[in-house]
């Protein structure tokens, strides 16, 4: 039930509007009388479903007890109408959950980048009732890794990389480190990273080099087109096939780094048959300062 007092409060600010900026210039709050008052519905409740959707959220739970959401969106281009959006984001998800929740913008270029994270400043001049301060990550603070062992080093950074730097002169290059980089890790995981790359360049004109170096190893691609491939793979040859795909990509990733390869040591890895020795050459071009860095087991 509503009291006395409270009731009290609000008819007073309902007759007469202006105590409103009376009051509050006695705090140093220079409020303008107002000229017109209209009376609002004071019920919020959204009758009509409304869908709202985030691209991503995730709680993020820490050693020290503390929790905060991650909200994660992609943001193409300017949008002014967004802000009003993340707004009611932010403020709907702690309301439901009581967990600090925080803002990240991933942008593909540094115009959207900076429009981003300009903070977002909701109420009149006099006192911003609400500040959202959303985090950006764009090609203006995250790293251009075209190196692929330094891709290989951190595989969710360069695939943040990628993405981030897709409209970049230099996408390619930074797309090609991390196709070899995802060589040097089980399929399961590598596939993982590889549609997250695809879905976020999206429309960019990256996401068609991309699909061309997946093209390379169809199990990193999940297009109709690679499944039906990949299924009529598992026929006669499919080792064959992967032996040869293998000795293939080492050669490539040697090319990519600008490393020399004789004659005799091309032969040498394309006549081998060893799937799993293949696969530890593989992993060792990625880091390999010269060719015999390759052979440098023995038993290799």
């Amino acid at each position: 039930m509503v009291s006395s007092s409270h009731e009290a409060m609000h008819r007073l600010f309902q007759e007469d509007p202006g105590a409103f900026a009376r009051t509050f210039r006695t705090l140093d709050l220079p409020f303008p009388d107002p000229v017109a008052v209209s009376l609002m519905p004071t019920d919020l409740t959204e009758i009509k479903p409304l869908e709202r959707r985030v691209d991503t959220l995730l709680r993020l739970d820490t050693a020290s007890g503390e929790s905060h959401l991650l909200v994660v969106e992609a943001q193409g281009k300017k949008d002014p109408k967004k802000h009003a959006s993340w707004a009611y984001y932010i403020a709907h998800l702690y309301a439901k959950y009581r967990i600090p929740p925080v803002l990240l913008v991933t942008c593909q270029d540094k115009a959207t980048a900076t429009w981003a994270s300009e903070p977002i400043t909701i109420g009149p001049r006099q006192w911003r009732t609400l500040t959202l301060r959303p985090l950006v990550l764009g090609p203006h603070n995250v790293p251009a890794i075209t190196d692929p062992s330094t891709a290989a080093r951190d595989i969710p950074l360069a695939t943040l990389s990628a993405i981030t730097h897709g409209k970049d002169d230099n996408a390619a290059a930074i797309l090609k480190a991390l196709a070899a980089a995802l060589k040097t890790i089980d399929e399961e995981t590598a596939r993982i990273f590889a549609e997250f790359t695809e879905l976020g360049l999206g429309t960019a004109p990256a996401a068609k080099i991309w699909r061309q170096l997946m093209s390379a190893d169809l199990s990193f691609f999940r297009s109709e087109t690679s499944q039906r491939l990949r299924a009529e793979g598992r026929t006669e040859g499919r080792t064959e096939g992967r032996v040869e795909g293998h000795a293939e990509d080492i050669l490539l990733v040697l090319g990519e780094r600008g490393i020399e390869v004789p004659d005799g040591v091309r032969a040498r890895i394309m006549e081998c048959t060893d799937l799993e020795t293949l696969r530890a050459w593989l992993k060792r071009s990625v880091t390999a300062a010269k060719v015999e860095d390759l052979f440098r087991d023995a038993n290799a």
